[in-house]
């Protein structure tokens, strides 16, 4: 165990002032849900229906540690070159988890925030996320980003195209100004961020934000990934000294 964060402590919402150590924003990069299906024998739509059931424990888990935001990466920009069969089954998959768990995550106080693009999904999945954000919109125990049709190189480029139309003098900008347009503005930057199925690389996910977080790689796939693994990387965020560059 990290001798940074005891076990009897460390985990305890009510210590969580008290433990500098934990992170206050945690990313999941959800990796291995069409492995996870294929080891099974069964279609990879069954795969990612699995890893959407394990969201909402793995909320309710995150936020009695105290966390205070959760970010999970749940379809790039690039996921759109996948056989049509599996992205209309995904969007399938999203309108049910919209449906289905916006009102149980509103009675546990999580707030739901959308990253990525919007426009390139159907009207009805557009108006179940508006729903979903507004509905939240107010609540304070955990700010829940659901990063779908989302690529980090495209939310830099939006940024800036966003800044070029507001002309803003270019002599005035500041990284803080490109902090200030992306999807995450108003949030702290990751400080873990998490990979599940073994794979080691960033796969183009929260670029400008991640420039400092702590990683941590697992070969648990995500629909196996449960409270005992998020305990174990957060033991291992525990043992470690950011210093920022410093």
């Amino acid at each position: 165990m990290s001798e940074y964060c005891p076990m009897s402590t460390r985990y305890d919402a009510n210590l969580h002032s008290h433990v500098p150590h934990l992170p206050n924003h945690v990313a999941i990069i959800m990796d291995g849900n069409g492995r996870w299906a294929e080891n099974r024998g069964l279609p990879r739509i069954a795969g990612h229906r699995a890893g959407t059931e394990n969201i909402r424990p793995m909320v309710k888990c995150v936020a009695s540690k105290g966390i205070k935001y959760l970010t999970l990466f749940a379809f790039s920009t690039e996921n759109w070159n996948r056989p049509d069969a599996e992205v209309q089954g995904l969007m399938g998959i999203l309108g049910e988890v919209i449906e289905q768990e916006t009102a149980q995550l509103h009675k546990l106080g999580v707030r739901i925030r959308h990253l990525g693009r919007t426009d390139r999904l159907v009207p009805i999945l557009q108006q179940a996320i508006s729903k979903a954000t507004d509905l939240t919109k107010h609540n304070d125990v955990l700010a829940l980003n659901v990063a779908f049709d989302y690529g980090g190189r495209d939310e830099i480029l939006r940024a800036i195209q966003t800044i070029i139309d507001k002309k803003l003098d270019p002599n005035e900008l500041d990284e803080s100004n490109i902090t200030d347009h992306l999807y995450t503005s108003g949030q702290p930057n990751p400080d873990l961020i998490i990979r599940t199925a073994g794979e080691m690389r960033l796969s183009n996910f929260l670029l400008w934000q991640s420039a400092y977080s702590e990683y941590y790689f697992t070969e648990t796939l995500w629909p196996d990934f449960d409270e005992q693994e998020i305990l174990k990387a957060l033991d291992a965020y525990c043992s470690r000294k950011r210093r920022f560059g410093g």
